[in-house]
């Protein structure tokens, strides 16, 4: 009679502990998507390639440039000195560095 009961108990106990099983990979399944969501809402920085510190994305004269928030360097992709150095030559650039936000440009 008491190996029935003794089934009845281990069946239980195992059911428990499925359902705990089963409630903490939930609980860390929400957990790993809250954590990509906010992953994705924060700006995409990059580690500096000369010091520790992390690339901050700014916009000098309508061109995306990354700055390190330790050493203070300017890293530029692909292109982008080539269009600073467009803008810098382009005609009425003096009068836009007097007045800035003032040129038809």
């Amino acid at each position: 009679m008491s190996d029935i009961f003794d089934e009845r108990r281990r069946g239980l106990e195992e059911e428990y502990f499925r359902r705990k099983d089963k409630e903490s990979l939930q609980r860390l399944r929400e957990a790993i998507r809250e954590d990509a969501s906010r992953r994705s809402a924060e700006p995409v920085t990059m580690e500096c390639p000369r010091c520790t510190g992390k690339l901050h994305a700014e916009v000098y004269d309508e061109v995306n440039i990354d700055r390190c928030d330790t050493c203070g360097g300017i890293w530029l992709d692909a292109g982008e000195l080539e269009q600073i150095i467009s803008a810098e030559n382009g005609p009425g650039r003096w009068f836009h560095a007097l007045w800035p936000g003032r040129t038809n440009e």
